[in-house]
């Protein structure tokens, strides 16, 4: 059994290409500008060079978007053929210029400088794209896109920008709050100093979501237990420093370096891990208010358990890391096949392609979709062999297991591929593989869908 949530992999997926911080940020190279835009109206193109905003090198985003708010601006361009210019202007301090850039750090990926030997990035084969490989431990994308960092490589300069920046909420991967063990966990002496790092953000009023990735035998039991309740010492109030703790399984592939510490899991480390989070949620909800931690998604599918009712994930705070977003899916389907036809002519063919661990709490959608005469839907449950795992969330499967499990299969007309198989704004399997590789193996065409409207439409629409 096997999955993977965005902290443990994340691929660099915000445009981010450089490997590590260079000392003057680079420039901001433009990609799109907005139609109507501020940026339009001063002449910017695809491929110009942002350099100084009121003579500030923006090292970000954050930056960016701090020194575009005031009212009077003077911008350095280098265009396309290497020609600076000067252009001066004054706009409304809520305008922005409507540009968008080939990456979020212009001056560089911060990366991890720990060793978890469940990370995610150190358990997949050599020899693919660049972006696979990159260790995003970057607070700035933390703030940007939610993504999950430890906090054990920020310096003072970095701190005090948070600070001063208020660059709040950041999302961080906790796994284990005593000292020793977070630092065996994270093979790293600085993580010893988390809970003097959340008594920094409380002070200040900054607030944090955390997670904690739970390894057999390790952080589990009576250490996960000790993590959660030192988290909620951080959390009520007014102004609570920790909002939410998302409680997540390890996944672990084939290609992982040799740990004996690690162990996969199986349905009894399921069952009694969700056994001891849902008697803490019903301690923090009488005493908060909320539930404060929350399971993700996988371990009810793992236990073989139902997924709680969507009125339990409250106002889904961690929904991007696997906490109830396939709940949130599944009530989507509900909506968009609430008034489905009563039948389609010509008749068509459909395949459905997902992971074999999310299979079972599909197939009410497919025998719902397959009661409108003319249309046949077929559902695909893959395993991974690629990672090495029977069980796996629709996310992870590669191009290869897509050609290992469905060729010489009945695909019908049309294969339809969630989107979350493919890197972000492209047509790359995270094993390299492309969407025309693959349709060309399986001899279908693919179609990919995103939402679950737009999944109902391509099977009825």
């Amino acid at each position: 059994m096997f999955h993977a949530h965005a902290d443990v992999w994340k691929e660099a997926s915000r445009n981010v290409t450089a490997v590590a911080a260079a000392t003057t940020p680079h420039p901001a190279v433009v990609t799109a500008v907005e139609p109507g835009s501020i940026g339009e109206q001063l002449g910017f193109q695809h491929g110009d060079r942002l350099v100084r905003i009121n003579g500030v090198r923006p090292r970000d985003l954050i930056d960016y978007r701090i020194l575009v708010s005031e009212e009077t601006l003077s911008l350095e361009v280098l265009d396309r053929d290497g020609t600076t210019h000067n252009i001066t202007l004054e706009k409304e301090i809520d305008d922005g210029l409507g540009l968008g850039f080939s990456e979020a750090l212009f001056d560089g990926l911060r990366q991890c400088t720990n060793h978890c030997p469940f990370c995610f990035i150190d358990q997949q084969p050599p020899g693919h794209r660049h972006s696979l490989y990159l260790k995003d431990d970057d607070y700035r994308l933390s703030f940007l896109y939610g993504s999950y960092l430890t906090l054990t490589n920020l310096t003072a300069a970095d701190w005090q920008r948070i600070e001063t920046q208020r660059l709040s909420p950041l999302y961080v991967s906790v796994h284990a709050t005593e000292p020793a063990l977070r630092r065996r966990l994270l093979k790293n002496e600085r993580a010893g100093r988390l809970l003097e790092q959340l008594r920094w953000f409380a002070e200040r009023r900054l607030q944090i979501h955390a997670q904690v990735v739970v390894c057999p035998g390790l952080n589990d039991a009576e250490q996960l237990e000790r993590t959660l309740r030192d988290l909620s010492g951080f959390a009520g109030g007014d102004w609570p420093a920790v909002l939410s703790v998302a409680v997540v399984p390890v996944g672990l592939t084939r290609f992982r370096p040799a740990d004996d510490s690690l162990v996969p899991l199986n349905r009894a480390t399921a069952v009694a891990v969700i056994d001891r989070v849902e008697a803490m949620q019903r301690q923090y909800l009488a005493r908060f208010g909320s539930r404060f931690v929350w399971l993700s998604d996988e371990w009810f599918l793992i236990a073989e358990r139902p997924l709680p009712h969507r009125d339990q994930y409250e106002d889904l705070p961690q929904q991007e890391n696997g906490v109830g977003s396939i709940r949130a899916f599944l009530e989507a389907l509900d909506r968009a096949t609430a008034d489905l036809p009563v039948g389609l002519a010509p008749p068509r063919r459909r395949s459905w392609v997902v992971g074999r661990l999310v299979g079972p709490s599909l197939r009410p959608v497919r025998d719902r979709l397959n009661g409108v005469r003319g249309l046949e839907l077929l559902l695909h449950e893959l395993p991974s062999p690629y990672w090495g795992q029977e069980l796996v969330v629709t996310g992870l499967l590669s191009g290869s297991d897509l050609i290992d499990g469905l060729q010489g299969k009945d695909l019908g007309d049309l294969l339809l591929l969630p989107a979350v198989c493919l890197r972000q704004d492209s047509q790359l399997f995270l094993d390299d593989r492309t969407l025309a590789q693959v349709s060309a193996a399986l001899e279908v065409e693919i179609q990919v869908v995103g939402d679950a409207w737009d999944f109902v439409r391509a099977c009825v629409g």
